[in-house]
Order: structure tokens, then sequence, then C-alpha cells
């Protein structure tokens, strides 16, 4: 009986503080990010399971961590805090050209890039205008359409070397 009331209690107030703070609680944009995702599902886990964690203790847990997101969020605004708390999106390749010393800092293997470009439906090379390793880990393939140019504010902050 005790951990239905802790489930349902931590539950709702998962909710209700995710409908404060908004969606980017438990989104993947960024290691801080994933880092709230996981301090969220370890708190509520452990209020769940643990006799010895109070379900007041879990949602006061919860409710610092849900104000230390919306606070490195609010940080984020300024330049050198970003910096810190975020990863930088990694050019692999541009145009048909691998950035081999890029692979080797996203610990991407040629395999990995192969298999990230059969996913992305490429048949050639010469079909990619760039391939970026993006701050959640995921590759994102940018597809040539026609002889057009890439616009550079898609590419504006992502590390070339």
């Amino acid at each position: 009986m005790l951990i239905s009331v802790s489930a349902f209690g931590i539950y709702m107030a998962v909710i209700l503080f995710t409908r404060i703070v908004g969606k980017r609680s438990f989104s993947k944009m960024s290691s801080f990010d994933f880092a709230m995702t996981v301090a969220v599902g370890s708190i509520v886990a452990s209020t769940i399971l643990s006799s010895t964690v109070k379900m007041i203790e879990g949602i006061v847990g919860l409710g610092i961590v849900y104000l230390l997101q919306i606070s490195v969020a609010l940080a984020r605004r300024n330049k050198s805090v970003q910096k810190i708390v975020d990863n930088s999106p990694l050019l692999l390749m541009d145009g048909e050209e691998i950035i081999s010393s890029n692979l080797r800092k996203a610990r991407v293997t040629e395999g990995d890039l192969r298999s990230k470009l059969r996913e992305a439906n490429v048949t050639e090379l010469s079909q990619i205008k760039a391939v970026v390793f993006e701050t959640t880990g995921n590759i994102s393939v940018l597809h040539k359409k026609d002889d057009s140019p890439l616009d550079l504010w898609i590419l504006k902050d992502v590390k070339r070397s």
C-alpha cells in the first residue's frame, strides 16, 4: 500500500513540475538535459522502492532538481555558461569529405558513420552536404537537393575541427 501511495504521489509531482517547468525537462538537447532525465528517474525510483525515502523527501528532491534545471537553463543564456554546460556539435563530413580527426574526437567509427548514412537513405556520397554529430549524440545528415549552397546559419555553432 505504501508503495502505491508513493508511486502515485511522486508521479503526480513529476507531472506538476514538468507542467510548470516545461517539456524541456525531458528533452535530450544537451548533456545537461540528459543529466536532468537521469536524476528525475533516480529520484522517482528511490522514492517508490526505498522504504527509507519518504514521499515528501522525494518530492522535495524533485523540486530541487527542477529548480536547478530552470536555473541552468536561464544561466545558459550567458555564452560562458553555455560553453561549460553544453557540448558543441561537430562536423563529421563536409560534403563528400570525411573529417577523420573529428570522427576520433566524437568517438564515432567509419562503420557508425556508414550506418547513419544508410539510415538517412544516402546512396551516394555526392548526396551529402554535411554530416553533424549533434550535442545529443545523434548524427544529422544534411542532403543535397540541388546545387544551392548550404545556409551558413544552420552550421553556425558547429565545430569544424
